[in-house]
C-alpha cells in the first residue's frame, strides 16, 4: 500500500509539472504567445528603420531631394514663402 501511494504522489507531481511547471505545456503556449507578438513588433521596427534609412539617404549630400528638404524646412523651421498664405 504505501508503495502505490508513493507511486500515484510522484505521478501527481510529475503530471502537475509536466503541465503547469516552468518547462510545462501551458508556459511553452504562452512563450509561443510572446514570441508572435515580439516577431509583429520586430517587422513593425524593421519597417521604420527602412524609412528613416530612406529619409536619411535622400537628405545626405550625395542625394539630395529638394521636396523632402523642402517639406522638412517647412515642418521643423515653419518656413513659409513670402507668397503663401498660412491657414491654422
Amino acid at each position: 500500500m504505501l508503495y502505490f501511494l508513493i507511486a500515484l504522489t510522484l505521478g501527481s507531481y510529475f503530471t502537475f509539472a509536466a503541465v503547469q511547471g516552468d518547462y510545462g505545456v501551458f508556459r511553452q503556449v504562452e512563450i509561443s504567445a510572446e514570441a508572435e507578438g515580439l516577431k509583429v513588433e520586430r517587422d513593425k521596427l524593421a519597417a521604420e528603420l527602412s524609412e528613416m534609412q530612406n529619409r536619411t539617404k535622400r537628405l545626405s549630400d550625395d542625394y539630395l531631394d529638394l521636396d523632402l528638404l523642402d517639406e522638412q524646412a517647412r515642418e521643423v523651421l515653419g518656413y513659409v514663402r513670402a507668397d503663401e498664405i498660412v491657414i491654422r
